[in-house]
């Protein structure tokens, strides 16, 4: 018996979400773990929901210098303009959009009493808590329940209250199962099914950018 080798989605277009951005030497370095792709030195890459394009200066893993970094690849690459949850994209494959809503299916593992449509809990989605609203819900044999509780399972339309960037499963598997969190607790796990995406805005190209 043997574990069948992970297939790292590099046929993929790139598609990784910044958790951690620092200021190093003047300059700005996000670090975050690849999911899909395959991310370059030279690469341009656009940052959304903030709609900026910057050039991918060099890639480094653990102090190491990198030619190209590949999905479970954890790695910190220099640019410029980008904030802790945008989500990075490669410009010529798959323009990132931000986000009006989503649809998922969310399982209620624990939740002492109901969830109505006016419910805004946590959601760690790829990136740090967002507060998202619970719109309308449909179970399973019951289309627009008054309310969810312990042990239903529903799909359920969702939106954030912050402007993001999200993913639905066919696209990127890797980005779209969350947990929802209520009062420092787990009350239920979802994957995205759909995303409902905005028009992209103006488009801001940094000026490193524009030389290259």
């Amino acid at each position: 018996m043997y574990l069948q080798e992970w297939a790292k989605p590099t046929d993929k277009p790139l598609c990784l979400p910044l958790q951690d951005i620092y200021k190093i030497g003047g300059g700005t370095v996000p670090v975050e773990q690849m999911q899909t792709g395959v991310l370059k030195p030279g690469m341009m890459v656009t940052f959304a929901p903030v709609n900026v394009t910057s050039e991918v200066k060099s890639i480094e893993m653990h102090l190491e210098v990198l030619s190209e970094a590949l999905p479970r690849n954890n790695v910190g690459f220099n640019v410029k303009d980008v904030l802790c949850g945008n989500m990075a994209e490669d410009n010529k494959n798959d323009l990132p959009m931000e986000a009006a809503g989503f649809m998922a299916r969310v399982i209620i593992l624990n939740h002492p009493g109901q969830i109505s449509a006016v419910y805004v809990p946590l959601l760690d989605c790829h990136i740090p808590h967002i507060a998202h609203k619970f719109e309308k819900k449909k179970k399973k044999l019951e289309d627009g329940p008054k309310f969810l509780k312990s042990d239903d399972a529903a799909i359920v339309d969702m939106v954030p209250r912050n402007l993001k960037c999200f993913e639905n499963f066919s696209d990127y598997p890797p980005l779209v199962h969350f947990p929802v969190c209520n009062m420092r607790q787990m009350i239920a796990v979802g994957v995205i099914k759909a995303v409902d995406k905005k028009a992209a805005r103006a488009n801001k190209v940094t000026k490193s950018a524009q030389k290259a």
